[in-house]
C-alpha cells in the first residue's frame, strides 16, 4: 500500500479525510445494488488515495472567499469520475493494469465485466450526488454541465483515445501535451472551476484558478512519467515501467528525465504565479502545487 500522503499539511489531512467520510456515505447503495458490484465499487472508490481533485475543489472554493465544506458534493462528485476512469484504464482493453492505489485493480478482483459496471455506475452516482445535493438547482445544473464536458469525448475519454492511438502511431511534443491536457487536466481543471462556480466567484478569480489548473495538470502528468520511470511497485501503490514496454508516448521517453523536471518545475512556478489576484486565501492551493511537484506517488 503506497505510504501516507507526507507532503500534506494538517489542514490538508482534514479536508481530505472529509471528503473519505462522505465517499464512504455516497458508497452506500440500496437493497437494489447487487452485494459483488456494492463491494466492487468500495473497493476502487475507497482504497487509500490522494483525493488531489476533491481537494482542488474544496480548495478554490476557500480561495474565492466561501465555505469548502459547500463544495463537497461536488469535490466526491469529481472522485467519482476519476476513480471510474481510474477502473476502466486499468482492463485488459486499456492499459491492462492488475494493481491500483497499493491492491488489486477492479478487474483483477471482481472480475472484468462487473469491473465495467462499477465504473458505469459511480459515473452515474456522481451525477446523481450533484443534481440532488447542490443547490440553488441552476448552480447544480451548471456544475453537472461543467462535470459532463470535463469527462467527455473532447476531454478526458478523448484524451485517452488519442493516448491508446499513439502506442503505435507514436508522435511529437505538441501532440503529447495535447493528450494530457484532456486525458489528465481537464478534469484538474473542472475541480477549480467548480469550486469557483460554487463560492460565486468573481471572473478575475475564475480566470487565476483555471490559469493554474491549466499548468498543474500539465506538470501533474510529467510528474507521473517520471514515477513511472523511477518509482517502485510498493510507494507508487500500481505496476511502474510499463510506459516504456507498451511504447507509450511520454515526456521523459520525448524530453529525457532531467528536462522533464524542468519542465515540471517551470510549470508549477506558473501554477503559483497564476494564483496571485487571489491573495492569501489561495494559500492552500499554493502548498498543493508544492506537493504535485514533490510527490513519489
Amino acid at each position: 500500500m503506497p505510504p501516507a500522503n507526507t507532503f500534506f499539511s494538517p489542514a490538508l489531512d482534514r479536508l481530505r479525510r472529509h471528503v473519505d467520510t462522505e465517499l464512504a456515505r455516497y458508497a452506500e447503495f440500496g437493497p437494489g445494488c447487487p452485494a459483488n458490484l456494492a463491494a466492487a465499487i468500495r473497493h476502487s472508490l475507497l482504497a487509500p488515495g490522494k483525493r488531489l481533485r476533491p481537494l482542488l475543489v474544496l480548495m478554490a472554493c476557500e480561495a474565492c472567499g466561501s465555505d469548502p465544506q459547500r463544495a463537497l458534493p461536488a469535490a466526491c462528485a469529481v472522485e467519482m469520475v476519476h476513480v471510474y476512469s481510474l477502473i476502466h484504464d486499468d482492463l485488459p482493453a486499456m492499459d491492462d493494469d492488475d494493481l491500483r492505489r497499493g491492491r488489486p485493480s477492479c478487474h483483477a478482483a471482481f472480475g472484468e465485466a462487473t469491473a465495467i459496471l462499477a465504473g458505469d455506475a459511480l459515473l452515474a452516482r456522481a451525477f446523481e450526488v450533484i443534481a440532488t445535493e447542490l443547490a440553488p438547482p441552476s448552480l447544480a445544473a451548471r456544475c453537472c454541465g461543467e462535470l459532463a464536458h470535463a469527462a467527455g469525448a473532447t476531454a478526458l475519454v478523448g484524451g485517452q483515445a488519442d493516448d491508446l492511438t499513439a502506442e503505435t502511431c507514436g508522435g511529437d511534443l505538441q501532440r503529447l501535451e495535447s493528450i494530457h491536457q484532456r486525458k489528465t487536466g481537464a478534469l484538474l481543471l473542472v475541480c477549480l472551476r467548480l469550486g469557483g462556480l460554487i463560492a460565486g466567484a468573481q471572473p478575475s478569480h475564475i480566470d487565476g484558478l483555471e490559469g493554474y489548473g491549466r499548468a498543474l495538470g500539465l506538470a501533474f502528468q510529467i510528474v507521473d512519467d517520471l514515477i513511472d520511470l523511477t518509482g517502485d511497485e510498493i510507494t507508487v501503490g500500481k505496476r511502474t515501467g510499463k510506459d516504456r514496454g507498451r511504447g507509450k508516448l511520454t515526456f521523459p521517453g520525448l524530453l529525457g528525465p532531467e528536462a522533464s523536471r524542468a519542465r515540471a518545475a517551470a510549470l508549477i512556478a506558473q501554477a503559483r504565479a497564476a494564483l496571485r489576484p487571489l491573495g492569501a486565501a489561495a494559500g492552500h492551493l499554493d502548498t498543493l502545487a508544492g506537493f504535485v511537484l514533490e510527490r513519489s506517488h
